[in-house]
């Protein structure tokens, strides 16, 4: 289990869940690729890391 975008980015699978439900699983490179929660973290990840 990883809590940090970076981990997961690397990680096989990432498997995003909502109230304990799974509602994205794939590689890191597809999740980013369409709409949903996960695009949306890591969105916000990117501009948060190019504010650093």
């Amino acid at each position: 289990m990883a809590h940090r975008l970076t981990t997961a980015a690397r990680a096989d699978r990432v498997v995003v869940l909502d109230h304990g439900r799974v509602v994205q699983a794939g590689p890191h490179d597809e999740l980013i690729g369409v709409e949903g929660p996960y695009a949306v973290l890591w969105a916000a990840y990117a501009a948060d890391a190019l504010v650093d």
